[in-house]
């Protein structure tokens, strides 16, 4: 075996049969040379995305698609849900009375319609039935309307309690309106609110805390605009709901 005793030299044959230099594995320093070349500097190997990076980054790629799409139709369906948050449920009730602690609800009608007062679905009109002892029980003014009307004598004769009705309606608020947006509507609707409150609480869940009273406007128009307030239409007493919602 030959031994090289020149640094230099010994440096130039390990490049002649290994590594350059610049990249060579082989430590620098003076130990024989076998002759035969070293084995070659491993390779770092090209790095590859793990399968779940590369399921990752096909997901997202496919899933732009559909939210481009989704974002193309965004504007229209905010539009539409817009639309309906502006909706009004207009209710008209008739009852035995003005007490809430005694009086019972006994005829109800409901209207939806958008911001402009356009019709957009006319609800369910049902009468009552209450026990004969409150009907005999109204006071004289109720007595006298609900009997002229005929509402009295629908109302003995109906067999929709008042559990019943407020299904219907609920069910018919809940396919026009969304939950929470839409207040309620009327005029003195107030009153109504409270014996609704009392007697139909999940249909009022359904509806805005707000309500907006025909009443309001009226005493506002007659106090601001008095002139168009004597040109308005006059209300007729007809104390039905079908005839006044």
């Amino acid at each position: 075996m030959l031994r090289l005793r020149v640094r230099r030299p010994g440096l130039q044959v390990v490049a002649a049969f290994g590594c350059p230099p610049a990249v060579c594995c082989r430590p620098r320093s003076l130990a024989p040379c076998s002759g035969r070349p070293p084995p070659a500097c491993p390779r770092p190997r090209r790095s590859e995305k793990p399968l779940s990076a590369r399921s990752t980054s096909t997901s997202t790629s496919t899933g732009s698609g559909s939210a481009s799409a989704s974002a193309s139709a965004s504007p229209r369906a905010t539009m539409a849900a817009q639309s309906m948050a502006k909706r009004m449920v207009w209710v008209d009730l008739e009852m035995t009375g003005l007490d809430i602690e005694k009086d019972k609800i006994i005829e109800m009608a409901c209207i939806i319609t958008d911001s402009e007062l356009n019709i957009l679905a006319e609800g369910p009109h049902l009468i009552v039935n209450q026990p004969n002892e409150l009907l005999d029980g109204m006071s004289e003014w109720c007595t006298e309307h609900h009997g002229k009307s005929g509402l009295t004598q629908a109302v003995r004769d109906s067999k929709i309690s008042l559990q019943q009705a407020e299904y219907e309606f609920l069910s018919f608020i809940r396919q026009h309106t969304p939950p929470g947006l839409c207040p309620l509507a009327g005029n003195s609707v107030h009153a109504d609110k409270k014996f609704l409150d009392k007697y139909m609480p999940q249909f009022m869940k359904h509806l805005h805390y707000r309500i907006i009273d025909v009443s309001t406007i009226k005493e506002l128009c007659r106090r601001w605009y008095p002139d168009e307030y004597e040109d308005a239409p006059k209300k007729k007493a007809l104390h039905r709901c079908c005839q006044t919602c």
